[in-house]
């Protein structure tokens, strides 16, 4: 079996067993692929075939490319599971990963944005075309409900309950959660389905609630693509992320007070020590305001 085969048959596993998304079993893919190459053209064997110390110089070279710790630990957490497939399948008799240690990762803090950088990239868009009032459409809903890019773009109209306002959500892992909007979003959402989202589409049909002029949904890159452009109209000038306004949704709570298990049934966080990484957002901005404002800061 070559290593192509092999790296298919345990994506096609995470999929039956996990219910990963597909953008999760394609960074698997890729990750695994990049070891599979770099072991053939330098070490001159497979992948299936490595050995410990082909690992390991494997990762010395990523490290050496610049490659930062967290996304040479991410590899090394990828080819760990292969591994582990591996065996349980008896592809190999041992795992060569199992004694390899990660690389030392820091906590980042999330890019966020203030309130009122928020608010400036929410007028961003010119709502007197069709694609700026669904952008700013897209641009409220995401900083009301704190979704994933992937979760908004894939929206389907019937997820969203204008009456009740509230959108059901299938999340990572196939699980669902209801998330409240808010009379603002509601409102812009309510605004678009009255007259804009007809026009992008003409007399197609589109199963996604924010569709192009093509008479389809926005893929996560074209709308990363227009909320950069907002942010540079908007005069933001921070580095942004895809989940700039997911992070902002959650710190924005956590600031006025919010319960953190409340955070973290919006966000969809399986685990509460993901979403912990909010209070230390909101420690470091008290801090920084100390500084600013006090006159021993």
């Amino acid at each position: 079996m070559n290593d192509e085969e092999a790296i298919a048959l345990f994506t096609d596993m995470l999929w039956l067993e996990r219910g990963l998304s597909r953008n999760t079993l394609a960074s698997y893919g890729s990750d695994l692929r990049h070891a599979s190459k770099w072991l053939r053209e330098n070490r001159d064997v497979s992948l299936v075939q490595a050995r410990q110390e082909h690992l390991l110089s494997w990762l010395a070279s990523l490290v050496s490319s610049g490659q930062s710790a967290r996304s040479s630990a991410r590899r090394l957490s990828a080819l760990r599971q292969f591994f582990q497939y591996a065996l349980r399948e008896g592809w190999v008799s041992s795992d060569p990963s199992l004694d390899i240690q990660a690389p030392r990762l820091g906590r980042p803090l999330p890019s966020t944005l203030t309130e009122a950088e928020v608010e400036a990239l929410l007028q961003a868009p010119d709502t007197g075309t069709a694609e700026g009032f669904r952008d700013r459409g897209m641009l409220e809903l995401l900083y009301a409900t704190g979704l994933r890019v992937s979760e908004l773009v894939n929206l389907r109209p019937d997820q969203v309950s204008l009456v009740q306002g509230l959108v059901r959500i299938t999340g990572k892992g196939g699980k669902e959660r209801l998330v409240p909007m808010g009379d603002e979003a509601r409102e812009w959402i309510t605004g678009f389905l009255q007259g804009p989202r007809q026009e992008l589409l003409g007399n197609r049909i589109c199963d996604a609630l924010f569709p192009t002029r093509r008479g389809a949904g926005m893929t996560r890159q074209a709308f990363w693509y227009r909320v950069r452009k907002h942010a540079q109209t908007a005069g933001i000038r921070k580095h942004l992320s895809p989940h700039t306004l997911r992070h902002a949704f959650a710190t924005h709570l956590v600031n006025h007070g919010a319960d953190l298990r409340v955070v973290q049934l919006l966000l969809g966080h399986s685990d509460l020590s993901t979403t912990q990484i909010y209070t230390h957002v909101a420690r470091e901005r008290l801090k920084q305001l100390h500084a600013t404002h006090h006159p021993r800061g």
